[in-house]
């Protein structure tokens, strides 16, 4: 797996390393060709406000966009994977996520844990939005907040396996949120909240990726 990160937004503390690896392990557990690529893209809350802005038509900064490259419909079965029980044909241009670390620092106070879980939760979410996956009915709210909680557990017991140092599993209620959890957190933290995030209608243009 591919996946490139561009950190542009002055914030210090973000493990890129570690983004790349949660990305990595999540895109491979879903069947993902492993020569797919990829990209991370670090923000500040002005870049992420703009961007919210003009693809979503929501106002304020938020904690994680993705803008994948093409409409995808988990299992259907394109080159992209879609469901682990998909098959995966041929590498491809996944598309982007971007991530205001600056944000998502605020939720992660809230949420009783550090930032780079918050990150990596982020991560895992947003590879799943480019795979398709959204959360626009209550069915789809629950399967993707299921399965991506799930690959976040997975990850971390990857990484002890592994002999890998990251961040260590936190086991707070938030740590794994349900979206009604992530809800709560958006009273507290306003903007943010992964119930909010959907994946653009448009491709973002080349200044943006």
């Amino acid at each position: 797996m591919s996946i490139e990160v561009f950190n542009e937004s002055g914030y210090e503390g973000v493990n890129e390393e570690m983004l790349i690896d949660v990305a990595s392990f999540a895109l491979g557990e879903m069947d993902i060709h492993p020569d797919a690529e990829a990209s991370i893209h670090i923000v500040d809350l002005k870049t992420i406000t703009d961007l919210h802005v003009r693809w979503l038509d929501l106002d304020g900064p938020t904690d994680v966009m993705s803008f994948p490259m093409d409409e995808l419909t988990p299992g259907s079965g394109t080159a992209l994977g879609g469901r682990p029980d998909s098959r995966s044909v041929g590498p491809a241009l996944l598309g982007d996520i971007v991530l205001c670390p600056e944000f998502a620092a605020k939720q992660a106070v809230a949420a009783g844990h550090g930032l780079d879980h918050e990150l990596a939760l982020l991560t895992v979410h947003g590879c799943l939005h480019l795979l398709g996956y959204d959360h626009a009915t209550p069915t789809d709210e629950r399967e993707m907040f299921a399965l991506q909680n799930e690959l976040l557990a997975d990850w971390y017991d990857d990484v002890t396996r592994r002999g890998v140092k990251y961040q260590p599993k936190p086991s707070g209620a938030q740590a794994f949120p349900s979206a009604a959890d992530r809800a709560e957190l958006d009273k507290i933290v306003p903007g943010g909240g992964l119930p909010a995030v959907g994946e653009p209608r448009r491709s973002a243009p080349d200044g943006d990726r």
